[in-house]
């Protein structure tokens, strides 16, 4: 398997976890610090963004990633929406990646969903946290979730319209390989329209976020969920601040009809919550695909955009205690 472990193996030492995150997610933000240069515009983090989020549009996204699930012979009998039909599926075995193709020949666009992890247990991602150096794209990128994209992509490819905008999408994993097979057709000069993922993990480092910038990315993530903001850095890199970071923007989903917006550092920052409190169970409930259609159906029709309350407590993140 390129990309999990048991959770439930560490819920016994859920303490161990705790100080084990701890200390990444501390590292991380001491990292955070330094690449900004000044803790007073890190600790603004929240950014307010003009413009409504179109929640109707991100739920069809949302039930392609869930769609991606199905059995083969389900996701053929599925009956898509909006004049779309199944013009591909595949399972890449080797990999334990599947994903499928629709097309919409009148409105001429196509759609690429790819599966997470099919056992939610297993979503907390693995060991191979080494950034990897990916030629086609110019940019670092976690070696697991690059080999899945690109298997996809050289199967993909030929079937792909260049006069036609290609969408991508995803759940947990499969929200990473959309991300980075969206990097792939740009370099290609593919049309690409909307990168929509949920519960994505971060997939390269600040520079391959930025060189992806103009892309249309947005995260979809609760404010719970902790695989978003993993993996944190990359130890081995640290001494050239290579550490991971997201790309896009980050659709918080709150509560009720609420939501924020965050980029950048203020992404990043969400992680400190984390360190102080335990890793359990709500983390991976949190996760679920059917939570984020839950949540998205309370932000239909309508939804209000709100500040995201991030509180940084120095004393706590270096394991001090305030005084």
């Amino acid at each position: 398997m390129l990309f999990s472990i048991d959770l439930k193996s560490h819920a016994k030492s859920n303490l161990q976890a705790h100080d084990m995150f701890k200390q990444i997610f501390s590292n991380s933000i001491i990292v955070c610090l330094l690449i900004t240069g000044s803790i007073n515009t890190v600790l603004a983090a929240t950014q307010e963004h003009p413009g409504q989020i179109n929640f109707s549009e991100i739920k069809e996204y949302a039930q392609l990633a869930n769609v991606a699930y199905l059995t083969e012979s389900g996701i053929r009998k599925y009956n898509f929406s909006h004049n779309y039909t199944l013009s591909h599926y595949q399972i890449i075995p080797e990999l334990e990646v599947s994903y499928f193709l629709i097309t919409n020949n009148i409105s001429k666009t196509q759609i690429i969903a790819v599966r997470g992890t099919s056992n939610i247990e297993n979503a907390i991602i693995d060991v191979a946290l080494q950034l990897v150096l990916n030629k086609h794209t110019g940019i670092r990128l976690h070696n697991g979730f690059s080999q899945a994209a690109e298997a996809i992509y050289t199967n993909i490819k030929p079937l792909l319209k260049k006069d036609y905008i290609i969408h991508t999408t995803g759940h947990s994993l499969g929200g990473a390989v959309a991300l980075i097979l969206a990097m792939h057709l740009n370099i290609d000069n593919f049309n690409i329209g909307k990168i929509v993922t949920f519960g994505q993990p971060k997939v390269t480092n600040i520079a391959g976020a930025h060189k992806f910038k103009p892309l249309n990315i947005i995260r979809v993530v609760t404010e719970k969920d902790l695989v978003p903001l993993l993996p944190p850095f990359d130890p081995v890199d640290l001494n050239n601040l290579d550490i991971y970071w997201h790309a896009g923007q980050e659709l918080v989903l709150l509560t009720d009809n609420t939501y924020a917006l965050l980029e950048g550092t203020s992404s990043m920052l969400r992680a400190t919550q984390f360190t102080q409190q335990p890793v359990d169970e709500n983390n991976l409930q949190n996760h679920q695909i059917t939570l984020y259609l839950s949540m998205l159906n309370k932000k239909i029709p309508t939804a209000t955009l709100v500040p995201f309350k991030n509180s940084l407590n120095l004393f706590n993140l270096f394991g001090s205690k305030e005084k």
